[in-house]
């Protein structure tokens, strides 16, 4: 059963996620967010995890007024310990672990070409947008061995599979590596009940994204190359995600799931 809006009232009996627990990285906003919403919606107990708490307790609550269940637990994605005790709060309060939602990921402004970027800059990004999904993997797949099998969801992004229209060498080689890794954990475990794919966006329409694209030229350089002439917006890649996270895409494993608008179809450049 499709639910056309986050916030539209879904029966947990009749979700696409009902009886399973989901854990979601940088779910205080965002893509996050809506797709906590949606699985919630969809049936499923969603743990909200972020660095964010006060973002973070905002999604809960927009959870449960909606008639769903969460709860938030507050993590670096970059830190073990956190990690652990972020997937060990997940299978406490939804007795196991069956969706492993890793989109947490942060675009520093500083990110630009290989001359221009601190190694500072470089450490952080990679802390956040690799090492944070590698975590959410070590930690998160003995729990779903431990529930019978599940659904890994890995934000990468469409500059994982070409070259970005502006200079952000970090993000794009963080998400490059996102891609890699999630193909290989889809191999590695197919046979023992997990699916594992990277969820590839265009640009979407985030505080994170709003942010780097306040100036009207970079968002104009931006614009250009997307064939559908628009950003997306949050809740349709937050539609993507439970796609990849339900039993609809039960024979999808190892992807490249691209929701770019087309821009890697249609590549342009401007006149």
């Amino acid at each position: 059963m499709a639910a056309s809006d986050p916030g539209e009232q879904t029966s947990p009996v009749e979700g696409r996620l009902a009886g399973r627990t989901a854990l979601v990285t940088g779910a205080g906003s965002g893509i996050g967010r809506e797709s906590a919403r949606l699985f919630a919606a969809e049936g499923a107990r969603v743990v909200v995890c972020d660095r964010d708490e006060a973002g973070g307790a905002e999604t809960v609550a927009q959870v449960e007024r909606a008639g769903g269940r969460a709860t938030f637990v507050a993590a670096d994605v970059g830190r073990a310990a956190d990690m652990e005790a972020a997937v060990a709060s997940a299978e406490r309060f939804g007795g196991g672990l069956h969706v492993l939602f890793n989109n947490a990921g942060i675009f520093p402004d500083r990110d630009g070409s290989p001359e221009t970027t601190s190694e500072e800059v470089w450490d952080q990004v990679m802390h956040v947008n690799l090492k944070g999904v590698f975590l959410g993997c070590k930690y998160g797949i003995p729990a779903l061995l431990r529930a019978g099998g599940g659904s890994i969801v890995n934000t990468a992004s469409f500059v994982a599979v070409m070259g970005a229209a502006t200079s952000q060498i970090a993000y794009t080689a963080s998400k490059g590596g996102v891609l890699a890794m999630t193909r290989e954990i889809a191999v590695e475990y197919a046979r023992r009940g997990i699916r594992a794919n990277a969820l590839c966006p265009g640009p979407v329409n985030t505080p994170l994204l709003e942010e780097f694209l306040a100036d009207p030229a970079a968002r104009a350089r931006r614009l250009v190359h997307i064939p559908m002439g628009r950003l997306a917006e949050a809740p349709e890649i937050a539609r993507a995600a439970l796609f990849l996270a339900s039993d609809d895409s039960s024979y999808v494993n190892g992807s490249t799931f691209l929701v770019d608008g087309g821009i890697t179809s249609a590549y342009v450049t401007p006149e």
